[in-house]
């Protein structure tokens, strides 16, 4: 039966694509012409396309869901996918009735972030494994087991996670669970909105949407309703050219798939299709219909009419680092572990003494200078003066009275006492919000799987030097790049089909391709090395990878401004005078706040951060130099450098002496 093309799209299971379609009534204007690629191409009765692929272009948002299209489009608006903002889901209280339901409609991703939760309304028996009722179940990935279709499940009992199989028949009212995760639009669009339902959301921060609430339905109160748009991909038969044209069309289609050889049509391939094969559908060889822009490898082997053979798909380990640069963007980059080029480490900062904690390195004793004073609220921990230089061997818990005081955790050191050439064991308070900068004496130069294994991430190295297998290494004009963290991605193996001696690793999930599978045969040997790239990366793919990498490790607390100190309660009561003076001052907390603003803004929350503590500590110091007209830290700091040399075992070389010496005269300037 005939039905508008945008029912039949927004029902359609992108799993049972490819399907063919034909135009039962009503042009799309017939003089419209659409161009994608250079192509041109035109809809109208009669017509028959085979659809390949669907994808997400736009979502229409309004205050309620309707029935009735025409009833709600004056309070429907259009979201383009880079909307700015996040949001929450919104519970679907419709339930599934049974898991094929499920897996027709909702995405089942291939990562943990994309994985669909929902509970059962009635106790579920699967093996020798018991889920009650209301208990979440995460459903990972859908598998032929032995003829039967199942789904691999996972439930957690009593702090255990039980992995089992639910076969697709299986029946019961399957419930969508509460899911607390923020996500983008585009996330939403891509991986939360199930086939014909719609998807209702709240608007997180929605002060940060002042700019944009004409954008939004009439009467706008954070919650909307939305429906996807989506962009269809199609072959016009007798023609080798991908169409695109938007499911909203105003034309009719029917389903002829049973009518039609599919094989009589192009049989185009995405990315996402080509990474559904199996294992054992590779090798295969490809004609590039569609490819991304650009001259240098691999992506020049992607150019449309280029042949080329997918060997497999695996997953490959890329190390995500940043460039440190003050007063310019930050570039990001993928690097490979099989990086020929060789790195210096470089000197770190860091803001709080907790920041050393975690830092230290179970190689060597962590050196850093202070580059901020610091008064000690306790006798028996230590204050701090600017240039004072200190070893971080290891952390334990410092109790200074047991029967009246309970004091956070200190941070067992030693400080290095230029004059008396001795080192006196110390403790830094937790609580403390300093500064500190590393001083490097290592001037080994690692490889990149060396210097990875030995010390802890992140970490700030230098390229000493260039790899020289490559003609233009990004890396190399970087005065400092940060080693953040081990990042697993799945990548393609391709090569020229006319020239299999060069072989590239392709990254699935940031390049675009469209091709063609070709009946030609292709060795299923590598018989030569691997080549791999340093991928420059954008600020949006940064932040999605550092935003779900590592979902499951939480941060650490950020330590408190003051000492949680209890004291015994007092027999007398104190003055209104008194309570004022003693009253502390609310704290605030930081860690909190970045959390809150990374929500709308992960770039800006980070720099956010890092100013709130500087501010803060700089008011302390310039209340602190008001107060006290005998000796600054900064007099104390000139003095300690300009008579003594350091100790034996601690020589500074000429870089760390222009660190050293750079922090003095930076403070220096400010005091003045």
């Amino acid at each position: 039966m005939a039905s508008t093309l945008k029912n039949f799209i927004h029902s359609l299971d992108p799993k049972a694509l490819p399907r063919i379609l034909q135009i039962q009534s009503g042009f799309y204007d017939e003089g419209t012409i659409y161009e994608t690629s250079g192509h041109e191409s035109c809809l109208s009765t009669g017509d028959v396309i085979k659809v390949v692929d669907l994808k997400v272009k736009k979502l229409l948002a309004s205050n309620s869901e309707c029935e009735d299209d025409s009833l709600c489009t004056p309070t429907m608006v259009e979201l383009p996918l880079n909307f700015p903002g996040f949001c929450r889901l919104v519970v679907d209280r419709t339930p599934y009735v049974n898991i094929e339901e499920i897996v027709r409609k909702v995405w089942i991703g291939p990562t943990q972030q994309q994985y669909p939760s929902f509970y059962c309304s009635g106790d579920l028996e699967a093996g020798n494994l018991s889920i009650n009722k209301g208990e979440k179940i995460i459903f990972s990935s859908v598998e032929d087991n032995n003829g039967t279709a199942t789904v691999t499940c996972r439930v957690e009992k009593n702090g255990q996670v039980h992995d089992f199989l639910l076969p697709v028949s299986q029946e019961g009212d399957f419930y969508e669970s509460e899911d607390n995760q923020v996500y983008s639009l585009k996330e939403v669009a891509e991986w939360k909105i199930p086939k014909s339902r719609c998807r209702h959301v709240m608007f997180t921060h929605i002060s940060d949407l002042q700019n944009h609430t004409d954008k939004f339905p009439v009467d706008f109160d954070g919650c909307v309703v939305l429906s996807p748009i989506y962009e269809v991909q199609a072959v016009m038969k007798f023609q080798k050219e991908v169409v695109h044209f938007l499911s909203d069309l105003d034309v009719e289609v029917k389903d002829v798939t049973d009518c039609y050889n599919v094989k009589s049509f192009l049989q185009p391939l995405s990315m996402e299709d080509i990474l559904e094969r199996t294992s054992n559908d590779f090798p295969i060889c490809v004609a590039v219909i569609e490819g991304p822009s650009g001259n240098k490898q691999p992506y020049n082997l992607l150019c449309p009419g280029r042949e080329i053979v997918i060997y497999k798909k695996h997953q490959a380990i890329r190390i995500l680092a940043s460039e440190i640069k003050s007063g310019f963007k930050e570039r990001h980059f993928l690097i490979p572990t099989s990086y020929k080029g060789k790195f210096k480490r470089k000197p770190r900062e860091f803001l709080t003494a907790y920041d050393l904690e975690i830092a230290r390195s179970g190689k060597e004793k962590l050196h850093v200078i202070a580059t901020k004073a610091f008064e000690s609220p306790c006798e028996e921990q230590c204050s701090v003066s600017i240039g004072d230089q200190f070893l971080i061997p290891q952390c334990q818990t410092h109790e200074i009275d047991q029967k009246r005081k309970e004091v956070e955790n200190a941070l067992t050191c030693e400080q290095i006492l230029l004059g008396n050439k001795i080192d006196k064991k110390v403790f830094l308070p937790m609580c403390m919000e300093g500064g500190f900068v590393e001083i490097v004496h290592d001037k080994k130069e690692y490889e990149l799987l060396e210097i990875c294994k030995d010390f802890c991430m992140p970490c700030n190295v230098k390229v000493s030097i260039r790899d020289p297998s490559v003609q233009e290494d990004i890396l190399a004009g970087i005065q400092t790049l940060q080693l953040e963290e081990e990042i697993r991605d799945t990548y393609l193996l391709i090569s020229n089909f006319n020239n299999s001696t060069e072989i590239w690793d392709v990254p699935v999930h940031r390049v675009n391709m469209t091709a063609q599978l070709l009946s030609k045969d292709a060795e299923d040997v590598l018989r030569f090395p691997v080549n791999n790239i340093v991928e420059e990366i954008t600020e949006e793919q940064y932040c999605m990878m550092r935003r779900y990498e590592k979902l499951t490790k939480k941060p650490p607390p950020r330590p408190p401004k003051a000492p949680m100190i209890k004291e015994p309660k007092k027999s007398f009561t104190a003055s209104p005078a008194q309570k004022s003076l003693d009253a502390p001052k609310p704290v605030k907390n930081l860690y909190a706040e970045a959390n809150a603003e990374w929500l709308s803004n992960p770039t800006a929350a980070v720099l956010g951060l890092q100013l709130s503590c500087q501010s803060d500590l700089e008011h302390k110091n310039d209340m602190s130099e008001t107060a006290t007209f005998e000796e600054s830290p900064v007099i104390r700091a000139r003095k300690t450098f300009a008579e003594n040399k350091p100790s034996a075992g601690h020589e500074l070389d000429d870089e760390d002496k222009n660190v050293t010496n750079g922090i003095t005269k930076k403070n220096s300037r400010r005091t003045i």
